[in-house]
This record gives structure tokens, C-alpha cells and sequence, in this order.
């Protein structure tokens, strides 16, 4: 299940823009909770992702945040704390890079726990340097489906 791209979060961002993870998310080796998603649901979030990702190399802040509830929230982060973090890694950055592969699906009604892997690099405005960003391994983000599409919704904390 690798989407690879030029540059989410993503980030989204499924795990793109908010990497960090939650400390009541599951942990490595114990029973991950709800269903496996369904062949259809990982491939609606493949193509929100690879959306996702292919807006935020265009440096687009709100087609990137058109992929986040506007509820958001992954205690402190927010969708206008995303914005803002968009918004600087825009003014330092030339030109971004995303890769991020979703590792795994577990839906229960119209939320899905996706679990991702990924990393975000960017070359530096007027230096012309590349330096990774963001590197991430098997977290967890929650999505859920609004008006028929997925967005982040984070762990509501």
C-alpha cells in the first residue's frame, strides 16, 4: 500500500501534518482496536492521501487543508495550529517533498484508525539545501468520513 509522491500530510496528512502520537492510541503488540478497513475504504484514503500530498507539493494551505476536519484535534494541535505550521514550512521551503505509506486501516463506522509511515523533506529557500523535516513509523491518525469524503479528524482529546 505505498503512495509515494514528490513531497500529507499530510499530512494527511494522514500522519502527514500530525505525526506525533497520542498517548491513549494503541500500543505495538497489543490487539489494535476495531475492524480491519475494507478493500474500498484503504483505497478512498490512498487517493485522499496521494491528494493530500500532491496539493501540499503545490504548496497549496487550503486544498492541504481541505483534507483536515474542520474539529480537529489532536490535543494541543488544531486545524488552525495545522495552518500555521503550513504556512511556515511554506515561507522556509522552496519545494517539499512528502513520502508516506499507509501501513494499515481499522475502521468503525465512519472513522477510520489509519497507522502510517512516512517522511517530509524540503529544500531551504535562498540556500538551496535539502533537510528532512518530519520522519515517522507506524502512527496512528484518526479520519473520519464528512460529506463523503475522509479528513483528519484527529484523537479528540
Amino acid at each position: 500500500m505505498t503512495v509515494t509522491v514528490g513531497t500529507l500530510v499530510a499530512a494527511l496528512t494522514l500522519g502527514l501534518l500530525a505525526a506525533p502520537l497520542a498517548a491513549d492510541a494503541p500500543q505495538a503488540g497489543k490487539a489494535l482496536p476495531w475492524d480491519p478497513a475494507p478493500r474500498n475504504v484503504i483505497l478512498e484514503l490512498q487517493q485522499a492521501l496521494a491528494h493530500a500530498i500532491e496539493r501540499f507539493h503545490a504548496m497549496d494551505e487550503a486544498g492541504v487543508l481541505s483534507h483536515v476536519s474542520d474539529h480537529y484535534r489532536t490535543d494541543p494541535l488544531t486545524k488552525a495550529a495545522i495552518r500555521e505550521q503550513l504556512r511556515v514550512m511554506f515561507a522556509l521551503y522552496d519545494t517539499l517533498r512528502a513520502q508516506v505509506r499507509i501501513d494499515e486501516a481499522r475502521t468503525a463506522g465512519a472513522q477510520a484508525w489509519v497507522y502510517s509511515t512516512g517522511e517530509v523533506s524540503g529544500r531551504l529557500r535562498w540556500l538551496g539545501t535539502w533537510t528532512p523535516i518530519l520522519s515517522w513509523q507506524h502512527e496512528p491518525e484518526v479520519a473520519q468520513r464528512e460529506q463523503g469524503v475522509w479528513r483528519l479528524y484527529g484523537y479528540q482529546q
